[in-house]
């Protein structure tokens, strides 16, 4: 004998494929929420994924604070670096300079190739301890005296730049001198200053890869002419998360003439727009479980048009209307519990092999449909914050709920005579 109350075994027993038109629609209302929680699902976790993978990629390349002297050159940076690093949450701060200069390279077939980059000056002995850098090497090595410099390997490829090639960098300085002895009648020629690539480094994010070159601090110092003056200081912390207040702290001990300025608000335009993003889409996509839910209610109303004098022998035996929109509710949570349980199995699987489909589709279609470029990143991210899971699996049971209540109370608002009579 069953141990559950009567209501729920007859709902069960009711959900048995009989070959009928319920039964149908009993499977297309399980298919509904199936492909909404799964779509919720894989939305979410890669949109989760995009901010994760975003975060690090910017942590592993910029550091926690930026220490700036109100957007002038900072001529004395160690005593400056003293006080930060006296700081409780302070790890490590190291110097850097900071700018855009043009390059020119020439590489066989392509021939000259000129671009405007982003230069950072770095000191090679300290670098580790604020990036990700020097263990980011995957052709040459993290070798920057005398000329040595250090390329993305995006903009290595698009330029055709190898280990050993030879890249010519005209500073703003040079091209301002150039610019006005033009202005002036004189044909003054500025040499620029060439540097030799002895590495390549994968960041993991396109946008560092593409746009960024590294070279020593005294060499950017001699480019930009800044003397012994560094851009600032970039500061890492035993937490970023922790850099808000760090930034408080530091600023009211470096006063007025620094500025310290946190890896959230220097990024903030992109992780951001991912936030929102996310939870745009999120209730975008509810009004998917919103649409599988009408399924539920045609399954429940033509239930109670074939099941009518059933109801009504029920209810003359004694069932109460409360045990009649139980058996409704009752139903309407199993359809939803199978098709969440569906729909998180089938979400699993496409975040699984996401990166493979990808691939699959390339191939068939030649066409890039997830492009570095564009995205930043060189495969689809992802990332299953459980919490989300829970969320979307009890939004969706809830919504499947909701959708029960009027053919319920139809259905318990019955007179046992009038069900008899028309069943």
């Amino acid at each position: 004998m069953s141990r559950l109350p009567f209501e729920l075994g007859l709902a069960l027993r009711y959900l048995r494929p009989r070959r009928t038109f319920v039964s149908i629609i009993t499977l297309i209302s399980v298919m509904g929420v199936m492909l909404g929680v799964a779509v919720l699902i894989i939305v979410i976790s890669v949109m989760s994924g995009f901010h994760h993978d975003l975060q690090q990629a910017i942590l592993g390349f910029s550091a926690h604070l930026h220490i700036t002297a109100d957007g002038k050159p900072m001529e004395e940076y160690e005593p400056v670096a003293s006080v930060v690093r006296q700081h409780p949450r302070v790890k490590a701060t190291a110097p850097f300079v900071f700018g855009k200069v043009m390059t020119e390279t020439r590489a066989g077939d392509r021939g000259e190739s000129v671009d405007a980059v982003l230069v950072r000056g770095i000191d090679p002995k300290r670098e580790g301890e604020v990036s990700e850098l020097p263990t980011s090497i995957v052709d040459g090595e993290f070798d920057l005296r005398n000329d040595g410099l250090v390329v993305g390997v995006d903009w290595a490829y698009s330029h055709g730049v190898r280990v050993g090639d030879k890249v010519t960098i005209f500073s703003p300085h040079a091209l301002m001198k150039m610019r006005d002895a033009r202005k002036e009648g004189r044909d003054e020629i500025i040499s620029p200053d060439e540097f030799t690539v002895t590495g390549v480094f994968d960041l993991g994010y396109h946008e560092y890869n593409s746009t960024m070159i590294v070279t020593s601090l005294m060499n950017a110092q001699d480019l930009f002419k800044m003397g012994n003056s560094v851009s600032g200081l970039l500061v890492i912390l035993d937490d970023p998360n922790y850099a808000h207040y760090a930034a408080l702290d530091l600023n009211g001990q470096l006063g007025t003439n620094y500025h310290a300025t946190t890896w959230m608000a220097s990024n903030s335009r992109f992780l951001e727009a991912v936030m929102v993003e996310k939870n745009v889409m999120f209730i975008i996509l509810v009004f998917i479980m919103i649409v599988a839910s009408f399924c539920i209610v045609c399954t429940q109303i033509t239930f109670v048009v074939q099941k009518t004098r059933e109801i009504g022998v029920l209810k003359s035996i004694g069932a109460t209307n409360g045990q009649i929109m139980t058996l409704f509710f009752g139903q309407s949570f199993a359809v939803g519990a199978m098709g969440v349980l569906c729909g998180v199995a089938f979400g699993m699987t496409a975040l699984h092999y996401r990166n493979d489909f990808l691939a699959f589709m390339r191939q068939f279609t030649g066409m890039e449909l997830f492009p570095a470029a564009v995205y930043g990143f060189y495969g689809l991210p992802a990332l299953i914050v459980p919490a989300d899971i829970v969320l979307i699996c009890g939004v969706s049971l809830v919504i499947c709920l909701v959708a029960s209540i009027v053919p319920a109370i139809k259905a318990a608002q019955l007179q046992p005579v009038e069900a008899l009579r028309h069943g």
